[in-house]
């Protein structure tokens, strides 16, 4: 019996992650270069891996197995490409057990050693760690994960906002100060909608290459991302009846309550105190992103020590702080003390009590922006 053929670090790529739209365009990418160009379309082997359930899954890995262990039509390189697979997770089609099995079917034939002349790529959202085939196709292939931000978390806008930087210069595009942040803002983590609205945006300046804060609030859509966005200019702004519309539509959504107290009220009234509370101690520029940027850094440490910073720690995180300057007025300093506070109080009822979570959050906005009798 000959031996195993030995399985090269190139020939079998794995790319997944919660970013779609970047796990499609980076293995389209990747299976066009490494097809030959003279190749054709009779050079690869793609595989749709969308699953309609276990039994379909497991017809699937029966064809990619088969394509696996045939021969290059014409001879040189081939490619098989099992595309957008979604039977990989723990989840849908991926809980049968023709799915578990066909998968590791395929893993048997890859350890087993593919022909020199062939190339393996998959493309998923997401594979199950816990079963034994993760670890397997880990040792043996080239895995890049493409995730999306946490955008429930502190600073997650950095990620995204050093791609659309990179994008947009490769467009010969500029944005004025805080334009480009406010894009990154309304669109949220969605790859895929970034990528539309520069292309709106590209389409509708023609000639002219500079974008401002107008033409963005003018064309760029809002996302999931963007009505948190909008629901946290709502407090800012103090407009109760705008803040509980767009709470009311996104509980509708089936949004998670503690999830929109987290990522939308919480860190605009975090925002609104912090600078707020900066801005009754030391003079702070208010006219210019970056002016207001070289102004917290020349404030002392023991005054910026607890603001956000960016994950790399170059910088503080100031364009959330930017942008609750104008709106600080609404607020006296004991109110936002007082709203920051009631935060707390809004999170533990809604882990701890069986009170509607709808009603806890409604609560939380009318004591927070309902402005007082004189």
């Amino acid at each position: 019996m000959p031996p195993p053929k030995k399985i090269t670090a190139s020939q079998v790529n794995v790319l997944i992650g919660s970013d779609e739209a970047r796990v499609k365009e980076a293995a389209l990418m990747l299976v066009r270069s490494l097809t030959p160009p003279d190749a054709g379309d009779f050079g690869n082997d793609i595989i749709d891996g969308t699953a309609d359930n276990a039994e379909h899954a497991g017809n699937i890995c029966s064809n990619v197995c088969m394509a696996l262990q045939t021969l290059p039509f014409f001879g040189g390189t081939k490619v098989v490409w099992l595309k957008n697979a979604n039977f990989l997770g723990d989840s849908g089609p991926g809980r049968g057990q023709d799915a578990v099995k066909g998968f590791e079917r395929i893993i048997d034939i890859v350890e087993s050693g593919l022909g020199s002349d062939v190339r393996f790529v998959i493309s998923a959202t997401t594979i199950d760690k816990r079963r034994s085939a993760h670890k397997r196709i880990s040792k043996i292939a080239n895995m890049e994960v493409f995730d999306k931000p946490d955008t429930s978390r502190a600073g997650w806008e950095v990620a995204v906002l050093a791609d659309a930087s990179r994008k947009v210069k490769a467009m010969g595009i500029t944005f004025e100060s805080g334009a480009l942040e406010l894009l990154v803002q309304m669109a949220g983590d969605d790859t895929r909608q970034m990528e539309n609205e520069l292309e709106k945006i590209d389409l509708y300046l023609g000639e002219r290459r500079r974008a401002g804060l107008k033409t963005v609030q003018g064309l760029v859509s809002m996302s999931r991302a963007g009505v948190l966005w909008d629901l946290g200019n709502a407090i800012g702004k103090r407009d109760l009846p705008r803040a509980l519309e767009l709470l009311g539509t996104l509980m509708y959504q089936g949004q998670n309550a503690i999830g929109l107290l987290l990522a939308a009220i919480v860190p605009r009234v975090r925002s609104l105190l912090l600078i707020k509370d900066l801005g009754s101690r030391y003079k702070l520029n208010k006219f210019n992103y970056q002016g207001f940027c070289t102004s917290l850094e020349g404030l002392p440490s023991t005054a910026t020590g607890h603001l956000p910073r960016k994950k790399d720690g170059t910088g503080f995180n100031a364009y959330p702080l930017f942008l609750a300057l104008p709106e600080t007025g609404n607020f006296t300093l004991d109110e936002l003390h007082a709203a920051y506070k009631a935060c707390l109080a809004a999170n533990v009822k809604l882990v701890t009590s069986s009170l509607d979570p709808k009603l806890v959050l409604e609560r939380l906005l009318v004591g927070m922006l309902a402005r007082p009798s004189r």
